[in-house]
């Protein structure tokens, strides 16, 4: 029976080891067969482009990743995800990378030949990393549960170094940023997320939220005024100025006439 069917799928750590050498790939699945039995290792790439679409297709919780790589480098890999969602350990023959490894947050940063012992601590350090974030995303939604106001109901928005617990109502609007979400808090704070836009909006759906461009989801709460000129622009709280599609424009203002009466 293979070590992968101990544990359920559900606890162990869904892992992507890309390396351009094929012999280390193999040693490190070696490795990971015998002394982590925390991890599921789920797929397998040899350079930059092609870990970047593994990453994109897998949505791993960790990597392990090797630094000089024959298309490029483990930061040029990164440089294309930020914001990073998954737990990150280098791996290389170069520990003259190590410093510049810590500034990407690495989990850790193993130089081969790779030692058991430090790959197994490294690899019980992300597993408990992941196993907070669950705790707390499972600990927000029993709240959630818990509390029929709206208003006081939380989101979880997740970045690289913290997992924010935010109250939907401090949510002044969501701008799209390529593949990724930028969301504007009353309190000034600007978080970037790498859910999408369209990922938001169906969220926040029940909410009092409104989609008026392609870039921009609103809390409808924060409208201050609708501004006419060069095809409308809705002005918030915070006197951000939104754009309005043309298509939505009339829509719009059919909803602030039914709210006024």
């Amino acid at each position: 029976m293979s070590i992968f069917t101990k544990k359920s799928d559900l606890n162990m750590l869904r892992t992507i080891i890309i390396d351009d050498e094929p012999h280390i790939r193999q040693t490190l699945e070696k490795l990971v067969k015998q002394f982590c039995p925390n991890v599921k290792l789920v797929a397998m790439a040899d350079g930059v482009e092609s870990g970047v679409k593994t990453i994109r297709k897998y949505h791993p919780d960790l990597v392990m990743l090797d630094i000089k790589m024959n298309d490029g480098t483990g930061f040029d890999l990164l440089k294309k995800l930020e914001p990073i969602d998954f737990k990150v350990i280098f791996i290389t023959a170069y520990d003259k990378y190590a410093i510049k490894a810590f500034k990407f947050n690495a989990l850790d940063f193993l130089l081969k030949p790779i030692d058991p012992d430090e790959l197994t601590e490294a690899v019980n350090k992300a597993e408990k990393l992941v196993q907070q974030e669950f705790n707390t995303q499972l600990s927000n939604m029993e709240d959630n549960l818990r509390i029929h106001d709206k208003s006081q109901k939380k989101i979880i928005l997740k970045t690289l170094e913290n997992i924010y617990l935010v109250k939907i109502r401090d949510i002044i609007y969501c701008e799209s940023d390529s593949s990724y979400t930028a969301i504007y808090l009353l309190n000034k704070k600007k978080i970037l997320v790498s859910n999408t836009l369209k990922d938001y909006a169906e969220m926040l759906r029940d909410f009092g939220f409104y989609r008026v461009h392609k870039s921009y989801l609103i809390n409808m709460s924060y409208i201050e005024r609708f501004e006419k000129g060069e095809g409308g622009y809705v002005v918030l709280t915070d006197e951000h100025k939104v754009p309005v599609a043309s298509r939505k424009r009339e829509e719009l203002l059919e909803m602030f006439e039914r709210l006024a009466k």
